[in-house]
């Protein structure tokens, strides 16, 4: 599909509520430097997370004044400073929805978990707000398939941002055009979970929250620097290397080479933070120190976990559903200190965003 069948012409006044629920994700192949208009460097792959999500409630009705009026309260905040930036990108999405300049809307959200401190909570919140939009849509018109409207709700998170169009599928998608897999698109994500061995069917994700404050530095910046950076060619071939190398894994299931290259994806994409003109750093003291454990942990037991990291401080422990009782208990005993007030999550692989009314 190309962007203009994504532009929605059917016009409706109509008075309603709609509500999903939509999990963030976390990369295994790093999405990291984009082209206009939100298209990728390079394709990635992430797994849907099923525990740390966005809900969020879309109420619209037909507009009373000559501008639209579009409210936004997030966790229960009344004209939440976000606000503004919902405004703006309900504005540059209008074409794709002729339904928002005939109605007022009224956007309630709320995530389970810190925004803003890289648990990729741009990605659960606009795949949200896209499933209620797409939602809307296809209530007011039935002349569509469920496909178009899927890929539809991913090809409007990806404008919001770029993660979030991996997050409306699950429990393993894979985002940007990829010689390696069939029907891939740089406009939205595409389900690539069939053929993928058992050992990955029920992957386990402890978060471990090093730091739940704001990132000094967004993501978009990071992603505008990665124009300048000596080394983002070379970046952007082994990323679409690594897409062919982890869909044998995915086939296989040696959990040896998933662990290499994951972990080899997370340091990469800090490394080129540290190569960026200006550079900068994500990482914290704790964040290297549990890394360094998980390491020492590995060599010592052999079991089979991996650390990876999202854009920001905070790491990520990729895991088996057979070594779970093991390593949360080695989470518990050895990584919780390094943890602000011992926060951490215990999450696993999901499927996606899901209508709750």
């Amino acid at each position: 599909m190309i962007e203009q069948d994504f532009i929605c012409t059917d016009d409706f006044e109509a008075n309603g509520i709609v509500k999903w629920k939509s999990p963030s994700n976390i990369a295994l192949v790093k999405y990291w430097g984009k082209k206009d208009n939100q298209i990728p460097q390079n394709p990635s792959i992430s797994f849907t997370l099923s525990k740390s999500h966005t809900t969020t409630s879309v109420e619209f009705k037909p507009k009373k004044n000559n501008e639209n009026n579009i409210l936004f309260d997030f966790q229960d905040v009344k004209n939440h400073p976000f606000g503004h930036k919902i405004k703006l990108f309900i504005s540059s999405i209008d074409k794709y929805f002729k339904f928002l300049k005939n109605h007022d809307l009224h956007i309630k959200s709320q995530n389970n978990f810190p925004h803003s401190s890289g648990i990729a909570s741009s990605a659960s919140s606009m795949s949200c707000l896209s499933s209620c939009l797409v939602d809307i849509e296809s209530l007011n018109s039935k002349s569509k398939e469920d496909s178009y409207y899927m890929k539809k709700k991913s090809f409007i998170a990806r404008l919001g941002s770029g993660s979030a169009s991996r997050s409306t599928e699950g429990p393993i998608t894979l985002w940007g055009s990829s010689n390696s897999y069939l029907g891939s698109s740089d406009l939205y994500a595409i389900n690539i979970s069939d053929d993928v061995n058992k050992v990955f069917h029920d992957y386990q994700n402890s978060i471990l929250i090093i730091d739940p404050g704001v990132k000094k530095i967004s993501s978009s910046i990071g992603h505008k620097l990665m124009n300048e950076n000596p080394f983002s060619n070379t970046r952007f071939d082994l990323a679409r290397n690594n897409i062919s190398r982890l869909k044998e894994i995915f086939k296989s299931g040696h959990l040896d080479d998933f662990i290499n290259l994951t972990e080899s994806e997370a340091l990469m994409i800090h490394s080129l933070m540290l190569s960026s003109n200006p550079y900068f750093i994500l990482m914290k003291p704790n964040t290297l120190e549990v890394i360094q454990r998980v390491l020492e942990f590995r060599k010592d037991t052999k079991l089979p976990v991996s650390f990876t990291l999202d854009a920001g401080s905070n790491v990520h422990l990729l895991y088996p559903n057979s070594v779970k009782e093991s390593i949360q208990k080695f989470i518990e005993a050895d990584l919780l200190k390094f943890c602000k007030s011992n926060t951490h999550i215990h999450d696993s692989l999901g499927m996606g965003s899901e209508k709750l009314m």
